[in-house]
């Protein structure tokens, strides 16, 4: 009889999880790109709101300058002048 080659019994969790970038990077290089991550969310944070305020801004100067139109105010006013008596 031939003898069977044993294999060398090796844990399953270990084998099931493949080495991922995160195993390999060191914890100091870990927090520096973590940290890079952050300021980066918080600059995009920035943009949104200073888009936001822009965009706020162009209607409120827009409705101000219709305001001054007498030509919209009077196709966009309802024309039932009883109940201003």
């Amino acid at each position: 009889m031939a003898k069977s080659k044993k294999q060398p019994a090796a844990p399953k969790a270990a084998q099931d999880k493949p080495t991922t970038l995160k195993d390999l990077l060191s914890s100091d290089v870990l927090e520096k790109l973590k940290a890079q991550a952050d300021e980066a969310r918080a600059a995009e944070a920035q943009r949104k709101e200073e888009e936001r305020q822009q965009a706020e801004e162009a209607r409120k100067a827009e409705q101000k300058r219709r305001d001054n139109d007498f030509e919209y105010l009077l196709n966009n006013s309802s024309l039932d002048w009883k109940k201003h008596k």
